[in-house]
């Protein structure tokens, strides 16, 4: 007698239907995870788009993405919701994960907060991601697409993903109605710099912390000192004389910026040019952008010492051109 065989065509339908309720389970759940992120961030993500342009639906659409809805280890152990690595400029807190290649450095948050803001600025003050904030805010699909050409990510699927995001949640829907205000996060009032409100992004000791060029800076206060920062910022005295070119054992006069982390060799996309005003020095116009003096002095072909006329265009990216 000849035993039954097993049908393998009946085998695999078998098979499909057993696991046909764990795939509709776990979509169902990806879901749910996907609704809570929207509904915990969305208001972060929309005043992200008020302050810096960058659509609600992308940065929520990015955020579902690279922290696995907020369940990541970078997001539940560095606060990075992003997948931003640390770069050669990033100075704070960092962390070390497996991704394109093993043990990345990645940037570490003290909050959800701080890295949407970073985010913003991330995109905002690179070059690559330029031509993104000429697209309107609700074109979500050319924002998506130009996040992956720009090289955001290397998933060949990046894009479609983060459009499929948005269009499975309705994020599109916080995309439209929205008026765009961006603004510098300072505003020049004589010698004092009077930061805007929203820029803050934490708070060391009694000095606000915020950002300018995506360099962290603070207030010079009345009565401060070199030890007051250095505690205050737990850095030692030379960092932060080393970051401001400051050659004297005495703080700039209190309304001054005093930055925290390393001045960088260009300005913001924005920032292409400055004209130069009387009284204005290669430095107090570094001090400005946030750029490094050694860098503005080469961009502009001029020697060091050499201070600008007034009404002169001072260069703060490329290079100021050769005369023929």
């Amino acid at each position: 007698m000849i035993a039954n065989t097993p049908n393998p065509t009946r085998l695999a339908l078998l098979l499909a239907l057993l696991l046909l309720p764990l795939g509709l389970l776990a979509q169902t759940q990806l879901q749910r995870d996907r609704s809570a992120y929207r509904d915990r961030y969305k208001d972060m993500a929309i005043d992200q788009m008020k302050r810096h342009g960058v659509p609600a639906s992308i940065t929520l659409a990015q955020g579902m993405l690279e922290s696995g809805n907020g369940k990541s280890r970078l997001a539940t152990q560095g606060n990075n919701h992003f997948g931003i690595k640390c770069h050669k400029t990033w100075q704070g807190k960092r962390m070390y994960h497996d991704d394109d290649a093993r043990g990345e450095c990645f940037r570490v948050y003290n909050s959800a907060q701080h890295s949407f803001d970073d985010h913003s600025l991330f995109l905002r003050g690179t070059r690559r991601y330029a031509t993104l904030f000429n697209l309107a805010p609700t074109d979500y699909k050319g924002w998506a697409h130009g996040l992956k050409k720009a090289g955001y990510a290397t998933d060949p699927k990046y894009a479609q993903r983060l459009i499929d995001i948005i269009e499975e949640q309705g994020l599109f829907a916080y995309d439209s109605g929205v008026e765009i205000e961006v603004v510098s996060p300072t505003v020049d009032t004589g010698q004092l710099v009077v930061p805007e409100k929203g820029f803050v992004i934490e708070l060391a000791g009694n000095h606000r912390v915020y950002i300018r060029n995506r360099v962290r800076y603070v207030i010079v206060q009345p009565h401060d000192t070199y030890a007051d920062l250095s505690r205050q910022m737990e850095m030692m005295q030379w960092e932060i004389q080393s970051y401001n070119e400051l050659p004297s054992r005495s703080l700039p006069p209190a309304g001054s910026v005093i930055y925290i982390q390393p001045k960088r060799r260009k300005a913001e996309i924005q920032h292409q040019v400055h004209v130069a005003e009387a009284g204005e020095t290669m430095y107090s116009i570094a001090q400005k952008y946030a750029v490094k003096t050694k860098s503005l002095y080469r961009r502009n072909r001029m020697k060091e010492g050499e201070q600008p006329e007034p009404g002169q265009l001072i260069y703060l990216r490329g290079k100021v051109p050769v005369k023929g």
